[in-house]
């Protein structure tokens, strides 16, 4: 008998992945701050290339841009027999156990323990599946990025330049940005302090831009000009937006605080990730799909699950923190079909479809 995973010990993470673990493993590389742990060498290794490179930088980056929705050569997890010690810090040293085998099984199993490790997770903080899991985000500050904000006139072209006074007090940052496709139009992105590969533009025809960053900046610099050409007369700050959809808003100061990402117009107007209810993904699915969600501030939210008729499946009520929020859900509890989900807290409430097959 082949046992793959039992009682697993979980070096998880959820859905976003962060900015720091791009900053740690830029660290690494450069041998400013190793990695301490050989779990931490499996994480980092995106690529699975039994090496820690600038190649795992760029396939994490992919994946937190929604450029990829898959690792190209690994899996999300890597499970190590819990009993086997490593010789030294570098895993790679010996071929390490992934699976258990067991002859001649007699009664239960009690001895069969992995620690689990998700690819990029470094912190170790990332969670299993749960049907009322949320994703926890303690938010004191806000990142803010500057924006001059004016008047879009039908048929004229616009170099729109995003600075940030704060970008030398943060390690890094990520989301997803945000335009009226309606009313405008993306040109062209000209790279700053941010370069090309800080961007994905898979779902640029929605109107959304997938930004992630980390480095070292000052406050003088431009860190990304966008170049709109406007379809219809209209004001940038009722244009432009930031969302947790693909990329979750986030950003991490110098001493590792979770911060929020919001644009800062000079007309002083701030627009930041508020409610929203995304898609779930999978759709369809079979065996469990996520429903994600944003909050503007931290509050109770309920999800109603109902079938076609509107009968009522499954209701789901808790405490969720502002930002980005998700809850598992698995088919065991769910009927085949169509099926909507509405989401409400306070005076927000949305509602989308959802199919499971068989």
């Amino acid at each position: 008998m082949i046992i793959r995973s039992h009682r697993a010990r979980m070096a998880t993470i959820s859905m976003g992945y962060q900015p720091m673990i791009l900053y740690w493993i830029t660290k690494h590389i450069l041998g400013v701050q190793l990695l301490t742990s050989p779990y931490q060498y499996i994480a980092a290794d995106v690529n699975n290339s039994r090496n820690v490179s600038i190649l795992d930088l760029i396939a994490l980056r992919k994946l937190i841009l929604s450029i990829d929705v898959a690792f190209a050569n690994n899996t999300s997890w890597r499970f190590v027999d819990a009993k086997f010690q490593f010789p030294s810090l570098n895993p790679w040293a010996v071929d390490f156990p992934e699976i258990i085998n067991i002859n001649d099984l007699q009664g239960q199993i009690q001895d069969a323990d992995f620690v689990a490790i998700k690819i990029g997770d470094l912190d170790g903080n990332a969670r299993t599946s749960s049907i009322a899991g949320a994703e926890v985000r303690n938010i004191d500050a806000t990142f803010h990025f500057q924006v001059e904000d004016q008047a879009l006139k039908a048929g004229n072209e616009y170099t729109i330049a995003f600075k940030a006074r704060d970008i030398a007090d943060i390690q890094g940052y990520q989301g997803t940005l945000t335009f009226d496709a309606k009313a405008v139009e993306l040109v062209d992105i000209l790279p700053g302090v941010a370069g090309e590969e800080n961007f994905g533009l898979r779902f640029a025809n929605e109107g959304v831009i997938t930004t992630s960053w980390n480095g070292e900046a000052t406050g003088n610099e431009v860190i990304f000009s966008l170049v709109f050409r406007a379809k219809a007369d209209t004001q940038l700050s009722k244009t432009l937006g930031v969302s947790s959809r693909y990329t979750v808003a986030e950003a991490y100061n110098q001493s590792s605080e979770l911060m929020n990402v919001a644009i800062q117009f000079n007309t002083g107007a701030v627009v930041s990730a508020g409610f929203e209810l995304y898609q779930n993904t999978p759709n369809p699915f079979k065996a469990s799909t996520v429903i994600g969600f944003n909050l503007p501030e931290a509050a109770e939210a309920t999800i109603t699950i109902s079938d076609v008729t509107g009968k009522v499946i499954r209701t789901i009520s808790n405490e969720y923190a502002k930002g980005r929020n998700q809850i598992t859900l698995e088919r065991s509890q769910l009927p085949t079909g169509v099926l909507t989900y509405t989401l409400k807290a306070g005076k927000y409430s949305a509602t989308k479809k959802m199919v499971l097959i068989e």
